[in-house]
C-alpha cells in the first residue's frame, strides 16, 4: 500500500478538489514508527495558540526559513508529514485577467507535498492538529505563474521525510524546487467558490490568448 500504512487505515471522506484554507486535509504522519493518515486543518496552530490569535491562517511555511521561523522551526525537528495530492491550482495573472491553472504531474499520479503538523488545546479544551505546506522557489516553468511553488517530493524522499530521526541538514536538502515538467492546463473559475467541489473544477476550459 502506498505510504506504507497499516491496513486498517480508512478514509472516511472521499476526493476534494476544492480545499480552503482552514478546510481539514488529508495527511500522513509517522509516529512510534507507525504511520497513520488522517485530516489536520490546513493552517497550522502553534501550541498555546488559537486560530484566533494567530489571525491569518499559517497555511505555508518557507523553505528558507523553516528552520528558524518560531511557529514552524519545531514542527520541521519533530512532526513532519506527508500531504498526499494528485495537483494543485495556481492563478496565472495575463494582460487579459486572473485565469486559474490545474498543475499536476505528467502521468497524472499521485505525489506528496512537504508538511507541517501541530497540536494544540485551545482554552475551549478541544484538541486541534493543524498542518502548513512548505513552500519553495519555483521551478522555470512554475516561475511564469508563480514566485512560490509548494515543495513535491519525491516518492524516494517522503521515508526520510517522516523519519524522526532524520538529519535536519539532510531534509533541507529535500525542499528544492521540482519536478521540472509539469503538466499545466487552464480550468474553469468555479474554483474562486469554496462553496463549489467536485471533478468539473478540474476539467480543461478552452480560453483566448493561449496562457502558455
Amino acid at each position: 500500500m502506498r505510504f506504507a500504512l497499516a491496513e486498517s487505515a480508512k478514509l472516511e471522506q472521499g476526493p476534494r478538489f476544492n480545499i480552503a484554507p482552514t478546510d481539514p486535509v488529508l495527511a500522513v504522519r509517522q509516529d512510534d514508527g507507525e504511520r497513520e493518515i488522517g485530516r489536520l486543518r490546513w493552517g497550522l496552530v502553534p501550541p498555546g495558540a488559537t486560530p484566533k490569535t494567530i489571525g491569518r491562517p499559517l497555511i505555508n511555511a518557507r523553505a528558507e526559513t523553516v528552520d528558524s521561523q518560531p511557529a514552524f522551526k519545531e514542527p520541521f525537528r519533530e512532526r513532519r508529514c506527508l500531504i498526499p495530492a494528485d495537483g494543485f491550482y495556481e492563478w496565472r495573472v495575463t494582460e487579459d485577467g486572473k485565469y486559474p491553472v490545474w498543475i499536476t504531474l505528467p502521468d497524472g499520479g499521485l505525489f506528496s507535498f512537504a508538511g507541517l503538523w501541530s497540536h494544540s488545546m485551545p482554552k475551549e479544551g478541544q484538541e486541534l492538529h493543524s498542518c502548513a505546506l512548505v513552500t519553495t522557489e519555483p521551478t522555470a516553468q512554475i516561475r511564469a505563474i508563480h514566485d512560490r511553488m509548494p515543495v513535491i517530493l519525491p516518492r524516494e524522499a517522503e521515508a526520510e521525510w517522516l523519519d524522526p530521526d532524520a538529519d535536519p541538514k539532510a531534509l533541507q536538502e529535500l525542499l528544492r524546487p521540482g519536478p521540472e515538467t509539469l503538466e499545466i492546463r487552464v480550468v474553469g473559475k468555479f474554483v474562486n467558490d469554496v462553496r463549489d467541489d467536485g471533478p468539473h473544477l478540474i476539467e480543461e476550459r478552452a480560453t483566448e490568448p493561449r496562457l502558455f
